[in-house]
């Protein structure tokens, strides 16, 4: 085993160690390896400058002392320390190195460093050699060790990685978005149509704002595959402050952003929500306490409906230098106190960039505490049966990388997956690309449903109330609104599930259909359904179809619950309305059969009404059996059409 071989004073080693880099300039007189006045000199200097945070200057004296006396290893220590400090690794490596050369036991440190800056560059195998050989010195404080088994770790996953790579082919995804100026933070709609992203851009010389580069949010349309020109989003959401890191909810009507050091805020940075209202957005409001802080609070993520928000944050309470939070939005208007996604997701190190799929349980991030590469990479987490995060998983190489990967955004289908890069740009500047997710790493498929709400008479567009149900399981899945002033909607709908779905507005008669979906609708191709909705008045009807029964039966089956809840509300709020309800059959079978299972099918509802606090004397009820088609019943399509319980309002 080597030995820690403390051949200078004490208060030479603390200067290296850049506990106290000024103690050189109150001891003048303290030994150093060289023997050269004049490299003394430029030392001396250096070290001045150096205290004075004149680190250009300092690194002058400190290159001159080590040309006058090649021999003189203080000057490569502690530069090499100021290149380390600021991501100058190359450097680092070149000035570590040529210390080692001199004297590998002289600061046997320098071995750890030259060691995490080759991980840095992604130079695995040496960095594990070097670090190896680090830790066979004696004398290491536990901190220490304990970093260098880290690093020892790290590189042993990297070496592991590049040996079995993920598939990974990423395309620019063109002019009409990228330019030379740096775009990110992209986000999509569920029809993947319209992509929200963040562009930094220069401020004309002479601007009367002093930052010399700003932030705003750009969008642009996808038409007939090729993405369009990308606009500005304009005002009232951008200013002439920055408008960051967004999140655009699944329909399209919810934007969340980070905005840092504006005039009334919670924090350094905090998190702004705006709606958009047909063609224009409201005016941003900061989210305000509980969900902003005084520390730092940033990169939020949306549900599919806008009413679940991920994000990160540095504020107490947490288990590492940032955290991913999650907070919801509530019935009286105001979103919860942030709950901590624990332990399970965040360490101790920072955990950043949340993005939540539509399917509302797989979550993809970024982290530095997680076994990766180095820095920062890109990990997913999905949510059990039980509500709980499993293990992380780190997406492998080369989606991640000995550089720092942010900002992942998977597309609804789970196919495409969108980030930015650097990559191949001599400007410095980030693109938006995107690639094919390998299947081990993709969310749960969802396709999605577009349309427009509208009053079946007068076609006036209506803001309405959505529900998308998982009918198995009485869950309400995603819960979202029309557009309050065109009546269109978007909405994400899971593939290969019994739904339910309930549309409302105020003062009509709620809507309800049931499917389930087994392909993915693209935006060539959109599951299209617009939807009219009666007005609450006498000879009115719906027809409630998500209401079940076994074959040949009349006891409701559990899936019913959740649209004869809805039919309840509807009576709670017209409290003057009488119904009359319903039961019809196809034509297969007797009449006589057929009219007394239409007739306890619809005396099942009545009763389950009367028996939730419904006056049966608003309620009466009737079996029709096959006398009142709705479509042919030479098809089992058209007979599953006519096997339905409607209402109609009797007065």
């Amino acid at each position: 085993m080597h030995k820690l071989f403390l051949r200078i004073p004490v208060l030479q080693f603390l200067l290296v160690f850049f506990i106290c880099s000024n103690i050189y300039s109150q001891q003048p007189d303290m030994e150093l390896t060289t023997t050269s006045g004049k490299a003394r000199r430029a030392f001396e200097n250096a070290i001045q400058y150096k205290n004075e945070r004149y680190a250009r200057k300092a690194e002058g004296e400190f290159l001159r002392a080590i040309e006058i006396d090649p021999y003189f290893i203080e000057p490569y220590i502690i530069l090499g320390e100021m290149y380390h400090r600021v991501g100058r690794y190359e450097e680092c490596i070149e000035v570590y190195s040529r210390a080692v050369e001199i004297d590998p036991d002289f600061f046997p440190n320098n071995h750890y460093y030259l060691a995490d800056s080759k991980l840095k560059l992604g130079k695995y195998e040496e960095a594990k050699n070097r670090i190896k050989h680090f830790l066979t010195y004696d004398e290491i404080s536990s901190r220490m060790r304990e970093q260098s088994d880290g690093i020892l770790e790290t590189c042993r996953f990297a070496i592991e990685s590049i040996r079995s790579p993920v598939p990974f082919d990423p395309v620019n995804i063109g002019s009409a978005i990228n330019t030379e100026f740096a775009e990110y933070s992209p986000s999509l709609t569920a029809d993947e149509k319209i992509i929200y992203f963040t562009r930094k851009q220069r401020r004309h010389p002479g601007s009367m704002y002093g930052a010399s580069e700003y932030e705003d949010i750009y969008y642009s349309h996808k038409v007939n595959g090729e993405w369009q020109s990308a606009e500005n989003l304009g005002e009232p959401v951008n200013t002439s402050l920055n408008e960051g890191f967004l999140s655009i909810s699944a329909d399209g009507q919810h934007l969340f952003f980070t905005a840092c050091n504006r005039p009334g805020g919670v924090g350094s940075c905090d998190i702004y929500y705006s709606r958009r209202k047909g063609d224009s957005w409201d005016t941003p409001a900061n989210m305000g306490v509980p969900v902003n802080s005084w520390h730092w609070d940033s990169q939020p993520s949306a549900t599919a409906d806008g009413k679940t928000l991920y994000f990160a944050s540095s504020r107490g309470g947490g288990y590492g230098v940032t955290d991913i939070w999650m907070t919801q939005f509530q019935s009286d208007s105001a979103w919860s106190k942030p709950v901590n996604l624990g332990p399970v997701i965040n360490t101790n190190g920072r955990e950043m960039s949340p993005f939540i799929h539509p399917d509302n349980k797989t979550l993809f991030f970024a982290s530095d505490g997680h076994m990766g590469m180095g820095g920062y990479d890109l990990f997913y987490s999905r949510r059990d049966e039980n509500g709980n995060w499993t293990k992380p998983v780190n997406l492998g190489y080369p989606i991640n990388t000995h550089k720092d990967e942010f900002s992942l955004f998977i597309g609804a289908s789970g196919r495409d997956a969108y980030f930015a890069s650097d990559a191949g740009q001599e400007s410095g500047q980030t693109d938006i690309y995107y690639f094919e997710l390998y299947e081990e790493a993709r969310p749960d498929p969802l396709t999605y449903m577009k349309g427009k709400v509208f009053d079946r008479y007068t076609r006036k567009p209506l803001k309405a109330s959505f529900e998308l149900i998982d009918l198995k399981d009485d869950e309400v899945l995603i819960s979202s609104e029309s557009d309050v002033v065109d009546g269109s909607f978007l909405v994400a709908i899971p593939m290969g599930i019994n739904l339910g779905l309930n549309v409302s507005a105020n003062g009509y008669l709620f809507f309800s259909e049931n499917f389930k979906l087994d392909r993915a609708y693209s935006g060539i191709e959109p599951y299209m359904m617009d939807i009219p909705l009666n007005p609450v008045q006498a000879g009115e009807s719906a027809v409630l179809r998500n209401i079940f029964f076994e074959y040949d039966k009349y006891e409701l089956k559990p899936e019913s619950k959740a649209e004869l809840s809805r039919l309840i509300r509807l009576m709670e709020e017209n409290p003057d309305i009488r119904i009359e309800i319903g039961g019809h059959t196809d034509n297969i079978g007797s009449y006589e059969y057929n009219k007394e299972l239409s007739l306890n099918r619809a005396r099942s509802v009545y009763t389950y009404l009367a028996e939730s606090g419904i006056d049966p004397r608003r309620l009466e009820y009737k079996g029709y059996a096959d006398t009142k088609p709705v479509d042919t019943n030479e098809t089992e399509e058209g007979r599953a059409n006519n096997r339905r319980t409607e209402f109609i309002i009797l007065e």
